[in-house]
């Protein structure tokens, strides 16, 4: 469980904050860099560069999940939920693409988006249609029992519960206040999200900031393991 929260907090802090100034998407890579990047994963390179490669490829393509999400579920009340639905979608298109079909990763990358998106309506009609909301569930210390109702009408939502969202200001908050200088450091230098002066570096590979750093691998992934699970703590705690 600890390393499905661990990717997921990963994933947020590499795409999530991945945005400007006006909390705009990245731009579209250019043909040429799109190729390069799609060449790279291809080629089999090696798997720092096939990383670096495909993270690129689903940053630069995150405004196309915003544009599927407003073209093709306009009515939904909280698009935001869909974005994070529909960036899954993309990070699978980015792992599954096979350039010798002979189709443009942005038309597969749509279908993918578009089809996580319609699973997941799929798949909150199906336990719609299974449990029903007056089921009872426990009870409460004054022995009142509660329903699947009870919950609903509490506010709760159970999708976002289970969908980290992509909400880049309150990490950053976070980063800032659960941190020390080191790990903070790290983290910053890892998913090249900007420091406490706005600098911004590209992201950087352990062995890479433990040369700059003096100090072994090994320990740097102890110090990025323990500011994960505090930001993990810190998350749970809201």
């Amino acid at each position: 469980m600890f390393l499905l929260l661990k990717l997921a907090l990963e994933n947020l802090l590499f795409f999530g904050l991945h945005f400007d100034g006006k909390n705009m998407f990245p731009k579209q890579l250019s043909a040429k860099d799109e190729r390069e990047c799609i060449n790279t994963i291809a080629e089999n390179s090696s798997p720092e560069a096939v990383k670096k490669a495909r993270d690129k490829l689903i940053v630069h393509n995150l405004r196309l999940v915003a544009y599927i999400v407003k073209k093709n579920f306009p009515d939904a009340k909280d698009p935001d939920d869909l974005v994070s639905i529909g960036t899954i979608g993309l990070i699978r298109a980015a792992e599954t693409f096979d350039y010798r079909k002979g189709n443009q990763f942005s038309t597969y990358a749509s279908k993918c988006i578009d089809n996580q998106i319609k699973m997941h309506f799929r798949k909150i009609k199906h336990q719609m249609t299974e449990v029903y909301l007056g089921d009872p569930i426990e009870s409460d210390s004054e022995g009142n029992t509660l329903t699947i109702a009870d919950i609903f009408n509490s506010g709760v939502n159970v999708e976002n519960d289970v969908e980290l969202k992509i909400n880049s200001e309150k990490l950053y908050r976070y980063i800032r206040e659960e941190l020390t200088d080191r790990e903070r450091e790290i983290i910053c230098r890892r998913y090249g999200v900007p420091d406490l002066n706005g600098a911004v570096c590209k992201p950087q590979t352990q062995r890479e900031i433990a040369q700059s750093m003096g100090i072994s691998r090994s320990y740097i992934s102890r110090i990025e393991k323990h500011a994960l699970e505090k930001l993990k703590s810190r998350f749970e705690s809201e």
